[in-house]
């Protein structure tokens, strides 16, 4: 489905005016996007019973469920499939630790610069999570950031251009984000 970049803002607003089926249709047009960010999120995992369009179709049923979801536009869109992809993932690495041996925690000492390899469905996942929860609780942006960078996929040209703003405060955020996750994290 080829829609256009204002197609696709038509189909937010009906969809945040309650029309199910405008939100059907936004998640067709961009599926294939997110896919691709569910593909990069899973790169490595070989084995899981997680793949890539489970991944996605499991977001989309936790972004139909919300009733508080507004899209105002495609970079608000992409939030909360960030977000919903981030819960997906951290919901299926508590499972897999509470089946492997009772889900005990252990220390995380790095943050990768990107995600090339792919999200680690482990306890690490779960200590990340945490910390970006401590991290949401001060800054939103800088945790937003880093929902779209590692939940999402995207580079930092990449949510540049959904967000609006230059490459190089994004890469500023993502700079300081990543401080204060591996702080948090050493300090755990």
């Amino acid at each position: 489905m080829a829609d256009t970049a204002g197609n696709i803002t038509l189909l937010l607003d009906a969809a945040r005016d309650g029309d199910r089926g405008a939100l059907d249709h936004v998640l067709a047009a961009l599926y294939q996007e997110l896919h691709g960010m569910a593909r990069r999120q899973l790169a490595g995992q070989y084995g899981q019973t997680l793949d890539a369009t489970a991944l996605v179709h499991e977001a989309y049923l936790k972004l139909i469920g919300r009733r508080e979801a507004h899209f105002d536009d495609r970079a608000h869109f992409f939030a909360y499939a960030a977000s919903a992809m981030r819960s997906v993932v951290v919901d299926y690495a508590r499972q897999r630790m509470a089946q492997k041996r009772g889900g005990d925690l252990h220390r995380v000492t790095d943050l990768p610069e990107d995600i090339e390899g792919g999200l680690r469905l482990d306890e690490e996942m779960l200590a990340l999570d945490t910390a970006l929860t401590r991290l949401a609780a001060v800054d939103e942006r800088l945790a937003h950031v880093v929902e779209l960078r590692y939940f999402a996929g995207l580079s930092e040209l990449e949510i540049a251009e959904l967000l609006q703003r230059s490459e190089r405060s994004i890469r500023r955020d993502w700079q300081k984000a990543r401080l204060y996750l591996l702080a948090s994290l050493k300090a755990d």
